[in-house]
């Protein structure tokens, strides 16, 4: 916190939230200091993003006033919040990608001439980054911009319209290590600049390393705002959750049989273009192997070929020394393979049918569920009985929509549906985006009591966190290859982001 700070720069008094009579806020109390950086902690449906939108305009508060400067204010719009100083960076950027970083950051800027050229557009782009000491080249089109760019866009488009607290919505979430360290450092020089700041995110280590102040939620409701200084992880995991335990990981080095072998891979994306290059990849019996990378570079196009739902245009995939490559992902899941897609909404479940009906997904052509002509209903309920119990999902019934769920509930549904099918491998992309301490450390409990049973594990995730955290193994994945594998014991933090950005002078590499 900067040397003789002010009172609150923001303060939200009270404020309470509803939808559909469920209470989302209630009577919470907030500030941010003029020059801090403040973290807001919270499982999912903790309120942390009722709270934002709120403090950002896009919501009204149904009780509470909030309060700018000691002064009361009603917003009614996000551009009244931000006219008054208040300005939100979103987890999902809202950039357009076919224009300049200088036109993306005059869309919305009340001082963008009416007529001008580009040439005056990236000249005021490059003086106003020079004022603020953030720079982007202004001349390249968003496309052109790794993710860490991009986002430096979104925060100076926020800072452009005259916003003097910024509240960051997971901003870390799909940026490398490296890209994280230079956005912490772009933080610090907003706040010693008198700017303040209002962190959201999941990722405790972080939170610790980044904010002087935090503010945990708890089913709506404030449980505490303390200083960073003394916090640990454990205890702001048990604020949070009200349990206090801790995952605990045990690496080994695996010899066994080769359970899921990939060799020579090329597929290409949706656009037709190569998005994995010639790849070759190992998981043995017992293991998990972790890619480390940032989104983009071909693991997507990698899990869904392993998983059925791409064709490879070269190479071979091999499940338990039987080779499946391009075969249907009936034949897939029928070879033991199961798989925890990236986009749960739109992949791994459907949103309008019923728990019971998403439970037997999978697995609604076993003969146990059939009656010769249809399915036996009383055998698929007894099924997705079992499941929910064991995966602990919390649902009004089994007829409710997989829609009425939360993102964890969701999440712990389709890792324990996925399970019951990965007798030889699991593909697990992204398995605990977005979710809170306590949904993903059941989420990944699942996938280590997989790996005990015997299973392959290939896991794929943004988070070099979890990556470091789970894998007994670490493939580092750019553009579409594997560039390094380091043993568990072996895996340097600063050599894997290194990788993850696209440098190859990390040292030497096993």
């Amino acid at each position: 916190m900067t040397e003789g700070s002010a009172g609150p720069a923001l303060e939200a008094r009270g404020i309470s939230k509803s939808f559909g009579g469920i209470s989302a806020l209630g009577g919470v109390d907030f500030e941010v200091t003029q020059g801090e950086v403040h973290a807001l902690l919270g499982e999912n449906g903790a309120g942390k993003t009722t709270l934002s939108n709120v403090l950002a305009g896009l919501y009204r508060a149904d009780a509470g006033e909030v309060l700018v400067d000691g002064s009361p204010r009603e917003f009614r719009t996000p551009s009244q919040a931000i006219a008054a100083g208040i300005g939100m960076v979103h987890q999902h950027f809202r950039l357009v990608e076919p224009m300049t970083v200088a036109e993306n950051l005059h869309l919305g800027w009340e001082d963008t001439p009416k007529v001008c050229t580009r040439r005056t557009l990236t000249a005021r782009a490059g003086r106003f980054m020079d004022e603020i000491g953030l720079h982007v080249d202004p001349t390249a089109y968003i496309w052109q911009l790794s993710v860490g760019e991009q986002q430096r866009v979104e925060i100076l488009r926020v800072l452009a319209r005259g916003a003097r607290i910024l509240i960051l919505d997971e901003p870390t979430a799909v940026l490398t290590a490296q890209e994280a360290t230079e956005l912490f450092d772009v933080l610090r020089r907003l706040v010693n600049g008198g700017r303040s700041v209002v962190f959201i995110s999941h990722k405790l280590k972080e939170v610790l390393d980044v904010s002087d102040r935090i503010t945990v939620l708890r089913h709506g409701v404030k449980k505490v705002t303390r200083p960073t200084e003394g916090a640990t992880i454990r205890e702001l995991a048990l604020l949070m959750t009200g349990e206090s335990d801790e995952i605990n990981v045990t690496h080994r080095k695996v010899d066994g049989k080769v359970a899921l072998g990939v060799s020579k891979l090329t597929a290409r994306n949706d656009r037709n273009l190569i998005a994995v290059r010639d790849l070759d990849l190992s998981v043995r019996e017992g293991e998990i192997l972790g890619i480390a990378g940032v989104s983009g570079n071909g693991q997507t196009e990698l899990a869904e070929v392993l998983a059925g739902m791409r064709t490879a245009e070269h190479g071979s995939v091999h499940v338990g020394g039987q080779d499946i490559t391009n075969s249907p992902a009936r034949v897939v899941i029928d070879h033991g393979v199961g798989h925890i897609p990236e986009d749960r909404i739109g992949m791994g479940m459907v949103l309008p049918a019923s728990v019971r009906d998403n439970a037997v997904l999978r697995h609604y052509r076993r003969e146990d569920f059939s009656t010769g002509i249809g399915l036996d209903r009383g055998a698929v309920t007894a099924f997705a009985e079992r499941l929910v119990n064991v995966a602990r999902v919390q649902t009004r019934s089994l007829d409710a929509t997989v829609g009425e769920l939360s993102g964890g509930n969701q999440q712990r549904l389709i890792a324990h549906r996925e399970a019951a099918v990965a007798d030889q491998v699991m593909i697990a992309s992204q398995p605990t985006r977005g979710l809170d301490v306590l949904a993903a450390q059941e989420v990944q409990s699942t996938l280590l009591d997989l790996r005990d049973g015997g299973c392959a594990i290939l896991l794929i995730s943004d988070d070099l966190d979890e990556i470091l955290l789970m894998s007994d193994r670490v493939a580092v994945m750019y553009e579409g290859k594997i560039v390094g594998v380091f043993d568990s014991a072996d895996a340097d933090r600063d050599k894997i982001g290194i990788l993850m950005g696209g440098h190859q002078d990390a040292g030497s590499l096993r």
